[in-house]
């Protein structure tokens, strides 16, 4: 699966905390309450996000709506995976080493990943 451009990615955020079919209307509103979204950028996006099959679009009455093809989760499993494979040859102990040399990780950081893997074991 291809990485979404971030303004793709802020369209597709907006679908999935929605309940689907949601209408461009919908995901106008969403938008909004971070930055003002030109109706016609949104539109522009939306068609992108379906030639790039992540969403599929149905005209319902006067209104179209949209329905995610790709899931969040799915999404996010890809761009993880493309980013550990990119970065850290796929070391999950590369990735948390930077996060604790860079100071990225409180203690309670550390105690929520032992928990993690003590669970795993």
């Amino acid at each position: 699966m291809k990485r979404l451009p971030d303004a793709e990615f802020e369209i597709m955020k907006a679908v999935w905390k929605s309940s689907p079919p949601v209408s461009t209307n919908e995901i106008i509103a969403v938008l909004d309450g971070d930055k003002h979204w030109k109706p016609q950028t949104v539109l522009t996006l939306l068609v992108r996000l379906i030639e790039r099959d992540f969403l599929e679009s149905e005209k319902v009455g006067r209104e179209r709506v949209y329905t995610p093809i790709v899931t969040e989760e799915m999404y996010l499993q890809s761009e993880t995976e493309q980013f550990m494979d990119k970065h850290y040859n796929n070391s999950l102990v590369g990735l948390v080493n930077t996060l604790y040399k860079g100071g990225d990780m409180s203690d309670d950081d550390i105690d929520e990943l032992k928990d993690w893997l003590s669970k795993r074991s």
